[in-house]
């Protein structure tokens, strides 16, 4: 039988604990990819991912270790760092953890990965950028709905000109999160607390505005509206705190080129829609409606013809009219597809353009629209340098 050569790649995992952590890149992304024998380079070589896992909760660790079948794990970050068998650091901590950790990181030599905000602020963020650009070392940020098959078959759309001209992009994102008194919470507390990096526009206008620069054009400028509807919620404990972040942001954004996006992201919306993130695009020639998963376009020659009379029922049902997009390839997880293309850029020097600098924009877009919901106006979005 054919030896294959495998590159073993130690990767400094923290805040693997978490929900987003401990599923989406540790079990569904590295341990997968170890499961299926590493990322193969060619039919002799492969590249193999060995995870250190880091948190600050030493039973959680090794409870998590043992279920994946790890032996590697540590409360001492500063030990895993000095470690010169783990020259990747990937962070997952709460957002208003992950900056400081993130610099030592940088300060240690190694190269950087991390979940997005990547930090509390624009000037914080873009810091981060310049000292992994000044150190040398490879890094990239979390842009994972890039990558699902819903988002996929939108830009391939694009790509063949379904379009036309696009007009707007209208998206709905969000569902009920229950406040934890009677129901359990399905998001952990500090999600509702300011102080603690949470609050919904900070979260999600990082990932729009990574979706909208790919998909359509650069972000020029926002207005967003925040809200905290739901005062009060029970922590993980059991016990009540007020909400101090916003829980619902109505965003409406400027694409590069005329188009017109406005997204509505809330934890406080019951679902009557395709899925729990949907984006509408209307162009000349054709409409679609894409999922997490699935597309449905209409294009312009079936498109119906309605009138406006409300005195009779509706003669047209409208979601007849629209087809859905046939998978043209095999999707896999998105989060363990960037991260398969982050390990490629770390072995073997492929170009990797979700970097730091995308992460500063997402944090930008996030805090220039708390500053227009601060100031109930529009706010132009400047190029980073």
């Amino acid at each position: 039988m054919k030896s294959v050569k495998t590159r073993r790649i130690g990767i400094i995992m923290n805040g693997v604990t978490g929900r987003m952590g401990a599923n989406q890149h540790l079990a569904r992304s590295i341990v997968a990819i170890v499961r299926q024998g590493g990322v193969r380079i060619n039919d002799d070589e492969t590249i193999m991912p060995d995870p250190l896992l880091v948190g600050r909760n030493p039973a959680k660790l090794e409870r998590l270790a043992a279920e994946h079948g790890l032996d590697r794990w540590t409360t001492d970050l500063d030990a895993a760092l000095a470690d010169a068998d783990y020259p990747v650091y990937f962070d997952a901590q709460t957002t208003d953890r992950r900056a400081e950790s993130v610099r030592r990181a940088i300060a240690a030599g190694k190269h950087v990965y991390c979940e997005k905000p990547t930090a509390m602020t624009t000037a914080d963020a873009l810091e981060l950028y310049h000292r992994a650009q000044k150190a040398g070392v490879k890094h990239g940020v979390v842009q994972d709905k890039l990558w699902l098959p819903g988002l996929m078959k939108l830009q391939a759309l694009r790509d063949t000109g379904f379009f036309g001209k696009i007009l707007s992009v209208r998206g709905e994102f969000g569902y009920w999160v229950f406040e934890g008194d009677t129901v359990p919470p399905q998001r952990p507390s500090w999600n509702y607390l300011r102080e603690k990096g949470g609050g919904i526009i900070t979260d999600m206008l990082c990932h729009w505005r990574y979706v909208l620069d790919n998909l359509f054009g650069p972000v020029r400028a926002v207005s967003c509206l925040g809200a905290t509807h739901i005062e009060q919620r029970w922590d993980e404990a059991g016990h009540p705190y007020r909400c101090t972040a916003d829980d619902s942001a109505y965003a409406t954004f400027e694409i590069e080129g005329g188009i017109v996006a406005h997204i509505n992201s809330s934890w406080c919306v019951r679902v009557r829609r395709d899925d729990l993130l949907t984006l509408q695009v209307d162009g000349t020639r054709g409409s679609a409606v894409a999922g997490l998963r699935e597309c449905w376009i209409q294009p312009y020659g079936a498109t119906p013809r309605p009138t406006w009379n409300p005195d009779v029922d509706q003669p047209i049902h409208f979601f007849d009219g629209w087809q859905k997009v046939p998978p043209q390839r095999p999707y896999d997880n998105a989060f363990k597809v960037q991260w398969e293309l982050f390990l490629r850029h770390v072995a073997l020097n492929e170009p990797f353009r979700w970097t730091l600098l995308e992460g500063a924009k997402g944090v930008q877009l996030a805090e220039l629209g708390l500053e227009s919901w601060r100031r109930r106006a529009w706010v132009e979005v400047p190029e980073l340098a």
